[in-house]
Formats: structure tokens, sequence, C-alpha cells
């Protein structure tokens, strides 16, 4: 099996809020897009497929289902502190401050309109010895 590219759906109640979240903030460019319905994608990540809640092609008992419980996390090789910087000084919420576990794994959380958790994290050097 080879697999040729990487997409996450996700099923939200306002297509076009999501939309401009992921293209202003995240730096994503539309692909598709019709009525709730939007196709997201940049070179470097998976892409995005957001779905209105509700939209009659998904299964019956899909269509009312949110996004929930899950987390988009993007692993950045450098600028973490640069990044929450930015986004903060954009007007984003963070609604998980900067930190760093012991494991070494440095991290920060955002939300977009409709709840979607977005991680950025970056992998701290870990002293094994």
């Amino acid at each position: 099996m080879q697999f040729t590219a990487s997409t996450i759906s996700l099923t939200v109640d306002d297509v076009t809020a999501s939309q401009e979240f992921f293209t202003t903030h995240l730096g994503y460019a539309g692909q598709q897009a019709a009525d709730g319905f939007a196709s997201l994608a940049r070179p470097d990540a998976f892409d995005v497929v957001l779905l209105a809640r509700g939209i009659q092609v998904l299964p019956p008992e899909q269509r009312d289902q949110r996004a929930g419980g899950l987390i988009l996390a993007f692993t950045l090789a450098e600028g973490l502190d640069e990044q929450e910087k930015r986004l903060r000084d954009a007007g984003v919420e963070i609604t998980m401050p900067l930190r760093e576990e012991p494991w070494g794994e440095r991290l920060f959380q955002i939300a977009d309109p409709n709840g979607v958790i977005i991680q950025f994290v970056e992998w701290a050097a870990v002293d094994n010895g």
C-alpha cells in the first residue's frame, strides 16, 4: 500500500470561519470550496477538508457529529516561541500556554472558531545521561 496524500476531514458548524482561520493563521491555501465544503492544503502538512455539520454527503449517522476530542498537532523544527507570539499578537486565544513537558516536548494550543484544538510542538534537547 502506498499513500499519495494525508487528509483530515473535520465536521464543523461554520465552514467559512474555520477556512478563514486556517488560511489566515496557519498558512493553508484554499483548493476547492462549495456550499458546506472547503478543501485546504499546504505543502508541508496534511490537507484539511471542512464539512458543514448536517451536510447530506455524509452518512446519516455522521451528519450531526462535530470534530471533538481531536487535537491537530503540528511539529515545528524551530521557532515555537515566535509562533506563539505571532498568534497571540494576531488576537488568537492561546488555550494552553507554552510549556515544556519532562520528556522534552515544548508545546502550546489554540482553538479555531469552531473549537478545533490546534497544538504546536517543538522538541527540546533532552539530556539522557
